[in-house]
């Protein structure tokens, strides 16, 4: 069984590259930090566009609304694709991405825009998977191969898919933290009253051995957060700030959790967000804490199924849930200092819009 694993691990590179005419050999071989095969990274930004749970089997009709929004940016928040059916085997996983490949619009945005990606449990193969998950390697590199990272992108020397970019000159730098909230990601604690709200499928989980990220990983993050930016956009596939829910979140690890906050305020890291997707549902959330700037958090999540009868408490959310097929906007007016997150549907209608000051990120 393991050699069998380790013959489609070696050529999986070759079956999944060539799963569609637009695939073609990297144009960036030489860029450590190439976010994917695709137009080059710009050099500075004013629009990101940002989105996830995208059901290759399901009408794609968003990315027309996408590319109409003409992004510098698209970043794929997870769930890419859907592969995670029990039990688990690596030609799943390839025809989700073959398929996935064929839609047209997806193609086009990939041909046209400049686009990064962080996988999510659907893409890495198990529904709230982690750690423990056992084909995670095998999945990594269909992932690698599939968004054609460059061979000596330093994703494929360490373990899981975290990396980080900077985007834009001093004063409009943004800096784009793609975290893996997966590989490390410890088992969180079921709950003793299942679909109770607030308690739905998790409990936060105290145990101060348990981790979201892992020792590599956090060390990591640290020095990332201590280089010079003006926004720091940090992807995580779970939700980071968001309250009031027992579904998979950072809450599952208090600890965890606080440890992120502390560490924003121990780097002196200036005009944090955080991007997440996972629950089928559009939101921006503002978290309440004392000792340093408020957190703010954009979910984005269902391109293709959102949740339609979503509902939560949302102790921190500013405003109702997004609960149509969405893609998220965040436009930076860098003159007057300022930052617009919003939402648009498939019809490329205007769902919401928050601003934020960036002197309120200091």
């Amino acid at each position: 069984m393991q050699r069998r694993i380790l013959l489609k691990t070696a050529s999986l590179g070759a079956l999944v590259g060539g799963i569609s005419s637009w695939a073609s050999s990297s144009a960036h071989a030489q860029d450590k930090v190439s976010a994917a095969a695709g137009p080059e990274l710009p050099q500075k930004i004013q629009r990101i566009a940002f989105g996830s749970c995208i059901d290759q089997n399901k009408p794609q009709p968003i990315w027309r609304a996408v590319l109409a929004t003409k992004p510098d940016l698209f970043i794929f928040g997870g769930d890419n694709v859907y592969a995670s059916r029990p039990p688990w085997h690596l030609d799943q996983l390839q025809k989700a991405y073959a398929t996935q490949a064929a839609q047209e619009g997806f193609a086009q945005l990939r041909r046209e825009v400049p686009h990064m990606a962080i996988w999510d449990d659907h893409d890495m193969g198990q529904n709230d998977g982690g750690a423990g998950f056992a084909h995670k390697q095998v999945a990594k590199d269909a992932f690698m191969a599939f968004w054609q990272l460059p061979a000596n992108d330093t994703r494929r020397q360490r373990e899981g898919l975290y990396q980080a970019f900077q985007i834009g000159p001093s004063g409009q730098r943004v800096q784009i933290i793609l975290l893996d909230t997966r590989w490390f990601k410890s088992q969180p604690k079921v709950t003793d009253e299942r679909n109770a709200p607030g308690k739905e499928r998790y409990l936060p989980d105290t145990d101060p051995e348990k981790t979201m990220l892992g020792a590599a990983q956090w060390q990591w993050l640290e020095m990332q957060l201590k280089q010079a930016a003006d926004v720091r956009l940090i992807v995580s596939g779970i939700q980071v700030v968001a309250e009031g829910h027992g579904w998979e979140s950072w809450g599952n690890f208090p600890h965890e959790l606080e440890k992120m906050r502390q560490l924003v305020q121990k780097t002196q890291a200036k005009g944090v967000i955080f991007l997440s997707g996972d629950r089928h549902i559009g939101a921006v959330y503002k978290s309440k804490t004392n000792n340093q700037y408020p957190l703010y958090e954009l979910t984005s999540s269902g391109m293709t199924h959102a949740w339609a009868n979503a509902n939560e408490a949302g102790p921190n959310r500013l405003g109702p849930l997004i609960t149509q097929n969405h893609f998220a906007l965040i436009d930076f007016n860098w003159p007057q200092k300022q930052i617009q997150l919003g939402f648009q549907n498939t019809q490329g209608e205007w769902l919401k819009r928050q601003s934020i000051e960036l002197s309120e990120l200091q």
